[in-house]
């Protein structure tokens, strides 16, 4: 009970009434073997409506664990309550609330080179917090090889590292760059150095502009994840290109007095239900997932600060209510189960608790549909992620979401982002993951990634209106033809992920 009461004290906070279950009539409606679907009730100018109220500035980019969040799945359920759907969170409500595990540099931490007192996150980031205390003369080495390490001895030393080269075994550069962080600078650590200083070059400055604002963040995860433990490791930094010219000096030295601290707050999974008509069937769940977050407020790029998230993952957010919609008018044999996930982009959290701790019991979820980044790019182009060995779990699901897309929008589907082999790794970046780890039958319905994806400049006045609504139509079908076949989809034998 304690989450309710920290849900009505928040919600009471906000000045707003608390979303639980309110009496419904029971809705005059014929049984799903008695009529077609409700896909006329997929309009686009509700999801029009729906994703420009959730992605204005007023929710400041939804950030997990905020108040924004939280602002941001009250108006959420409050629409899914006008709709009519049954709370299926805790305690009657449609919440079900969660903790985040936040470890993080405390902003007493310091870090000087030579005369330059950098100003953590806004000249430079840590990219891993750790408790440190360094005062040691920086050596600069060039690009690290071997032959410019052969010259110096790092042992003790803080070694400054010039970023440099590209990606040879087909991973994407943003995972090539930072996997120096951890595999170059574990090798220097080896070696004896006390820090690493990796400073950018030109095609690496345009990753930091874009990404080195998550470091600000630390590290996320639910209480007890090992990724919560505090450690004492050498630190890791990471300078801008403009930092070249006086780090290379010769004779200088590094101080750094760096203080962790970690601590928990709330994040939150939306849940509500349209119980089926058949008897039996309807104890089964057709599971509609999708996430709520974004990355809030950052540092300005050309003016603007709120990143507000609208292709990701608003477009997730107003396809589902679009589909509820839909099966409200007419439901289904099984039941048809809608999780908005808290806390995705801190890393699938909100799903990876609710796989674990559904609020239904796991064995009746027969299938999930996850709807991540529906609203950009060509008009006639979609994925369909976990349509590819080794991603797909179940042959049988994903025929019946083919079928669906023949049937409705006709997409050309790109299966080159579905690949073990594809840069990006795109499978395993959304709420789909934590289900199908646990074998459930799974996959995701995406547009794919854009130039503004996690920039300010994902903004509502952007999406591709009538392609969304194809893709919720699309993923509404498939839905459909799940929650009224007689046998749930057939798993795959000996499904398993690469990593």
């Amino acid at each position: 009970m304690k989450h309710l009461f920290l849900a009505a004290g928040l919600l009471a906070a906000l000045n707003l009434a608390p979303l639980g279950a309110t009496a419904q009539k029971k809705p005059a409606t014929k049984s799903a073997t008695q009529s077609g679907n409700a896909q006329s009730a997929i309009k686009e100018a509700d999801i029009k409506r729906d994703l420009f109220a959730l992605a204005a500035d007023h929710y400041r980019g939804r950030e997990a664990g905020t108040l924004d969040e939280l602002k941001a799945s009250v108006w959420l359920a409050d629409q899914i309550r006008a709709i009519g759907l049954q709370p299926a969170g805790d305690d009657g409500t449609y919440f079900q609330w969660f903790n985040l595990q936040r470890t993080r540099l405390a902003k007493t931490s310091t870090l000087r080179i030579g005369t330059h007192q950098l100003k953590l996150n806004e000249d430079g980031v840590v990219t891993a917090p750790t408790n440190a205390t360094v005062n040691a003369p920086l050596v600069y080495v060039g690009s690290g090889s071997a032959a410019e390490l052969a010259k110096v001895d790092v042992k003790g030393k803080a070694v400054a590292v010039q970023i440099s080269g590209a990606p040879t075994d087909g991973i994407s550069y943003r995972r090539y760059v930072f996997g120096k962080f951890g595999g170059q600078a574990g090798e220097l650590v080896k070696a004896g150095a006390v820090a690493v200083v990796f400073i950018s070059d030109a095609p690496s400055q345009a990753l930091y502009d874009h990404w080195s604002h998550i470091y600000e963040r630390g590290r996320y995860s639910l209480p007890g994840a090992a990724s919560t433990k505090v450690v004492s490791t050498p630190p890791v930094v990471w300078l801008p290109a403009s930092a070249a010219a006086w780090v290379q000096q010769a004779g200088q030295q590094l101080t750094a007095e760096l203080k962790v601290e970690s601590f928990q707050y709330p994040s939150v999974n939306i849940v509500a239900k349209v119980p089926g008509t058949d008897a039996q069937l309807k104890k089964e769940n057709v599971l509609f997932s999708t996430h709520q977050d974004h990355d809030g407020v950052r540092a300005p790029v050309a003016g603007d600060s709120i990143y507000n998230g609208a292709d990701d993952n608003a477009t997730g957010c107003a396809a589902l209510l679009a589909i509820m919609r839909a099966f409200k008018q007419q439901p289904a044999r099984r039941s048809a189960l809608f999780v908005y996930h808290g806390a995705e982009e801190r890393g699938l959290i909100g799903s990876t608790y609710y796989a674990t701790t559904p609020t239904v019991p796991r064995e009746s979820i027969v299938a999930v549909l996850n709807a991540e980044m529906m609203g950009r790019n060509a008009p006639d182009s979609a994925a369909l992620l976990g349509s590819t060995p080794p991603h797909l779990n179940s042959s049988d699901l994903v025929k019946t979401a083919l079928a669906a897309n023949q049937a409705g929008p006709k997409f050309k589907l790109d299966t080159e982002w579905d690949k073990a082999t594809h840069p990006e790794g795109w499978y395993f970046r959304s709420d789909h993951l934590p289900y199908a780890r646990l074998g459930i039958p799974a996959v995701m319905y995406t547009s794919l990634l854009h130039a503004d994806y996690h920039t300010p400049r994902d903004e509502a006045s952007r999406i591709d209106y009538a392609k969304l609504t194809r893709m919720t139509t699309w993923m509404y079908l498939t839905g459909w033809a799940v929650a009224n076949r007689t046998a749930p989809p057939a798993r795959e034998p000996g499904f398993k992920l690469e990593r």
